[in-house]
C-alpha cells in the first residue's frame, strides 16, 4: 500500500488512480445515457470537485455546459456544519437539467444549500453526481443519482480533496492513518 504524508499527516493509499477513472467512465456512459437529446449544465463544486469535473465532462457527449460554485464547510479535517457561498451561480439556469458535481459527501449540508438555491432559480431538474460517498454521515434525504464510491466516514485526500490545501494533486484517494 502505497502511503503519504502531508504536512504532519500519514495517509495510506484506499481507492488508486485506475480504479477510479475506470467508475467515472462508467458514470459518464450512465449520464449520456439518461440524458441522451437533452441540454444539461454541469455545476462543479469548488475547489474539491475539479479533477472529477474535469474528467467527468471530457467524457460527456451532450449539448452541455459547464459552471462552478464555490462552497466551503470544511476546517481542518472537521465539517464545520456552516456552509459558506463564496462564489455563486451567474448564469440563467432556469428549465435546464442541472447535475451538481460535488468531491465527495458526507453530512449533506453543502449539497442540501446548493438543492435549495438550485430550486428557487426553477430550473428543470437536479441530478447529483459524486465521486465520494459516506453513507454514515449522510444526513439528508437528497438522493446520490450518480455515485462513485462509498467510503467509511474517514478523512481523505488525493484527487481534488485537501488537507489544509495540500494533497490535491495526488492522483489516488488517500485515507487518513489514524
Amino acid at each position: 500500500m502505497k502511503e503519504v504524508i502531508i504536512l504532519d499527516r500519514k495517509f495510506r493509499e484506499m481507492i488508486p488512480e485506475s480504479t477510479i477513472g475506470k467508475r467515472i467512465s462508467e458514470i459518464a456512459e450512465a449520464i449520456n445515457s439518461d440524458f441522451a437529446g437533452k441540454e444539461v449544465v454541469f455545476l462543479g463544486i469548488l475547489n474539491g470537485a475539479f479533477m472529477f469535473a474535469s474528467d467527468l465532462f471530457r467524457q460527456i457527449r451532450l449539448d452541455a455546459r459547464i459552471s462552478f460554485v464555490k462552497l466551503a464547510s470544511y476546517e481542518g479535517t472537521r465539517s464545520s456544519g456552516n456552509v459558506r457561498e463564496l462564489i455563486g451561480v451567474n448564469e440563467d439556469i432556469t428549465n435546464k437539467h442541472v447535475i451538481i458535481i460535488d468531491d465527495i459527501i458526507d453530512t449533506g449540508h453543502t449539497l442540501e444549500t446548493i438543492v435549495e438555491e438550485l430550486s428557487k432559480r426553477k430550473v428543470a431538474g437536479v441530478k447529483v453526481a459524486a465521486l465520494l460517498f459516506k453513507p454514515e454521515a449522510y444526513l439528508k434525504n437528497i438522493p446520490i443519482d450518480y455515485p462513485g464510491f462509498n467510503i467509511p466516514n474517514d478523512f481523505v485526500v488525493g484527487y481534488g480533496l485537501d488537507y489544509e490545501g495540500f494533497g490535491r494533486n495526488l492522483t489516488s484517494i488517500y485515507t487518513l492513518i489514524k
